[in-house]
């Protein structure tokens, strides 16, 4: 017999997280801020994922100032796009001059 206990503690919607910062390009002394979203099951794996994302696009550091989740779908861009993409396993980066 196959028993599946019911957590309480499980979100029924992923979570979403919205890490907001500043990162910097080589040569580039002010950075640039930045939002990023993705879905992620923990503060701490959203970090990991978040940073790896960055690096990737070419970022060799990044001063992370908040972490949260988003409860709400946003209704302006380009947030809205970027909460579409976490939902689809995306990690969007958002980049503000």
């Amino acid at each position: 017999m196959t028993f599946t206990p019911d957590n309480d503690n499980l979100p029924e919607e992923p979570l979403i997280f919205i890490i907001i910062g500043r990162a910097y390009e080589t040569g580039d002394a002010n950075g640039v801020e930045i939002h990023v979203m993705l879905q992620a099951p923990d503060d701490d794996t959203a970090v990991r994922e978040a940073l790896n994302a960055l690096a990737e696009e070419g970022f060799f550091q990044a001063d992370l100032d908040q972490i949260g989740t988003l409860t709400d779908v946003p209704d302006e861009e380009p947030h809205a796009s970027a909460y579409q993409g976490a939902l689809e396993g995306e990690v969007s980066i958002i980049r503000f001059n």
